[in-house]
């Protein structure tokens, strides 16, 4: 086959093959059309090619609005991550690849949503039958509202629904709800309370996202129908005994108390059983007792009226009817008579327990020393007296309580200025508890106040406490924090008792706003002066520390009030710097990276296999130098009407079947962005020897022919140039193409 038209054949199957990778390339998106995304989760987009190896890729939205992601390529890969999602990820995202001068593109649609928690089903209050309740379906943290919708449910009866779809003005997180009122019946206990709520995410959504919360019912009613009952009788002699009892309707089933209503209007408790039994009457115990039911949901009363025929002669009990007495402390209680000149005496509880006291007698006069008073001596006293055949009684009551030492104020932590603490104020062995009452101030003002009444009473020493959070500021510094416990003891004691203990508040400051700096610049070049320094607020009693990081372990720099002198940059100075500003409360760091850049040095140019050669030959130029960042190298031939100038990363330059027209000086140059290097080398090329062949007949018709495969050495340019981008260049080529 003739030399012509083995050229114009290569030169077709070139075209075709090229025509043939166009053809092959394609681009797909995973997802292939839409996603839907929780807000706050982490998605990723994959673009994808086949048929080319190299492909170049770009992310963008179809409206051009920032990407609110990150890009990784990876080969023939690419893929667009977004972490976490948020309100700026709602778009259609277009993935745009290109190989050479193809071109395409594919796009997804990603759909946000937020529905990250239950509905909450809040009741406006306890259930009770016949009082409305209102129902609450409360659904937090959604988007979009517009396509939620909220169904509330009674056991098998939708009670109502309800569906967002007023147009949404801005992107937020909304909280919807649906609210009904209804009138709880006895029917309605054990019945479940359901919310459910349903968001479609887009239009061709099937099935929705659900959530649903469950609620069972108590229907309770508040106390009624009090009864008393009395044995034997509401009128009574002296020395008589007397059992009353009680009984109330509700649910929960109520709590039972008795009390006697004092001239004053107030109730004076006695007794928490149904059943309520005074021996040994006198006149005093006259009066109104009062029964009460008592739960969650309310109270019922009723009242009954004893009557006690008075005595004959006197008798008077002190200090009083009624006496405080410390835990721990001695206590006389004085029984005298009037009226009779030889009585006879005898004490005992009301509720006939045991009289741990001593009895002291004296002509008229009785004395109960309880010495030292506990729990066990808590009663109302019964001073009996016996005059001849007729008999009266006196009583006293003892109230005790335990109120020792002052308050104690703890904290959990040290005061750190924006560092939430927890306060307790705490109140030791008090008693009673439920009569307590603690107050806590900073400075003048009231932060909280804590009161123990719904406590069950019960006869112990107790620890009772206020507890509280706040946040501390700087300004608190000197503030006096004051604890204060009122003790109220009785209905005979007016003031309460009061202690209280105090704190001065000094609050402290973590290391903040620090700054680290490189001066002139983060990039200088090699010989440059270069100070790193560090400073910090206004913070007290802080520390600043300078490191250079390395593999090896970080090496601490001698600085000067937070700064670091570097005198003629080296390349060995380039790293990490890290600045430590710490004191007793904390540390904060930031750190930078120096980079020292160097011009090209130490160039050194080879050839091989030698700088003379015969025609034909290959030669590789080797240029070797020290830089950074890498020196981009240039290989030039001077002094040539056509001057061809190639570059190379790794400095390696072949020429290929050189010829005599090769011959001549070469210029290497290497040179970066901070300075440059050169040197030059001389290459000569001898002719081999003569070739009849040379100038023969067949060369000059293809010569003549040149014009037909113009194509062809289109295509030779092509590759040719793709060779110079790689670092390899043939010179011979070059000249022919005029490069």
């Amino acid at each position: 086959m003739p030399r012509k038209m083995v050229v114009i054949f290569g030169a077709s199957n070139i075209l075709w093959m090229v025509f043939a990778v166009s053809q092959a390339f394609k681009i797909e998106v995973f997802p292939e059309s839409e996603i839907v995304a929780q807000i706050g989760a982490s998605v990723s987009l994959v673009c994808s090619t086949t048929g080319c190896e190299s492909p170049s890729f770009s992310w963008r939205t179809q409206i051009d609005s920032p990407l609110n992601a990150k890009v990784r390529n990876e080969g023939t890969k690419s893929t667009l991550i977004m972490d976490p999602v948020s309100f700026g990820n709602e778009h259609s995202y277009l993935c745009t690849a290109t190989c050479e001068s193809q071109k395409a593109e594919n796009g997804v649609k990603v759909h946000i949503y937020s529905f990250p928690k239950d509905p909450e089903i809040n009741l406006s209050g306890p259930l009770e039958i016949g009082k409305p309740v209102t129902v609450t379906c409360l659904v937090s943290d959604v988007y979009p509202f517009d396509r939620l919708e909220i169904y509330l449910s009674k056991g098998d009866h939708v009670l109502k629904m309800e569906d967002f779809i007023e147009p949404m003005e801005k992107k937020s997180l909304e909280t919807k709800s649906l609210k009904v009122t209804f009138t709880p019946t006895n029917e309605d206990t054990g019945k479940a309370l359901v919310c459910q709520a349903k968001l479609y995410i887009t239009e061709i959504d099937d099935e929705p996202q659900k959530r649903e919360t469950t609620r069972k019912l108590q229907v309770n009613t508040s106390p009624k129908n009090t009864v008393i009952s009395v044995n034997p009788s509401t009128r009574l002699q002296e020395g008589g005994s007397v059992t009353m009892t009680c009984t109330s309707e509700g649910l929960p089933a109520p709590q039972i108390s008795w009390s006697k209503k004092l001239d004053n209007g107030s109730l004076q408790y006695l007794s928490g059983n149904a059943t309520l039994t005074l021996i040994a009457m006198r006149m005093e115990d006259s009066g109104i007792y009062v029964c009460e039911g008592v739960n969650l949901f309310g109270k019922n009363g009723k009242e009954v009226e004893l009557i006690v025929e008075e005595k004959l002669f006197t008798v008077e009990i002190s200090p009083g009817p009624q006496i405080a007495a410390q835990i721990g402390d001695s206590v006389v209680l004085t029984c005298g008579v009037t009226g009779c000149k030889s009585p006879s005496f005898a004490w005992r509880t009301q509720t006939d327990s045991p009289l741990s006291g001593k009895v002291r007698n004296e002509g008229t006069t009785s004395m109960l020393i309880l010495s030292p008073v506990s729990f066990e001596d808590e009663h109302s006293y019964l001073c009996t007296v016996t005059c001849g055949h007729k008999k009266q009684e006196k009583r006293i009551r003892v109230d005790l309580y335990s109120f020792p030492r002052d308050p104690e104020i703890e904290m959990s932590s040290l005061l750190v200025s924006g560092n939430p603490v927890n306060i307790s104020c705490k109140v030791p062995n008090v008693y009673p508890s439920d009569q307590l009452e603690i107050e806590l101030l900073k400075g003048e003002s009231v932060m909280k106040t804590e009161t123990f009444l719904m406590d069950v009473h019960k006869k112990s020493l107790e620890n009772k406490s206020l507890e509280m959070t706040f946040i501390p500021t700087t300004e608190d510094t000197g503030k006096v924090l004051v604890c204060q416990a009122k003790l109220h003891i009785g209905e005979t004691e007016f003031e309460p008792k009061q202690r209280q203990s105090t704190q001065t508040l000094h609050v402290k400051v973590a290391p903040k706003d620090i700054q680290l700096m490189a001066f002139p610049s983060e990039s200088v070049k090699e010989g440059d002066t270069v100070i790193i320094s560090c400073t910090c607020g206004n913070v007290p009693q802080t520390w600043i520390i300078l490191k250079k990081k390395a593999e090896t372990g970080d090496t601490v720099l001698k600085s000067t009030d937070g700064a670091y002198t570097i005198h003629k940059a080296q390349l060995e100075d380039a790293g990490v710097y890290e600045c430590e500003s710490k004191n007793e409360i904390g540390l904060q760091l930031r750190s930078i990276t120096l980079d020292v850049k160097v011009p090209p040095r130490n160039t050194t140019i080879s050839v091989h296999p030698s700088r003379n050669v015969k025609e034909g030959e290959n030669i590789t130029i080797t240029c070797k130098t020290f830089s950074h960042p890498p020196a981009v190298i240039t290989l030039k031939r001077v002094n040539v009407a056509n001057e061809v100038t190639m570059c190379s990363k790794n400095g390696i330059f072949t020429l290929y079947h050189v010829t005599q027209n090769d011959t001549g000086v070469y210029v290497i140059s290497a040179s970066n962005e901070v300075g440059d290097d050169s040197g030059w080398i001389e290459i000569s090329v001898k002719r081999r020897g003569n070739s009849k062949d040379y100038f023969s007949p067949e060369l000059l018709v293809l010569y003549c022919a040149s014009s037909l495969i113009i194509p062809a050495i289109g295509m030779i340019i092509y590759f040719a140039r793709k060779a110079n981008m790689k670092g390899s260049y043939s010179l011979v080529e070059a000249q022919k193409s005029k490069v």
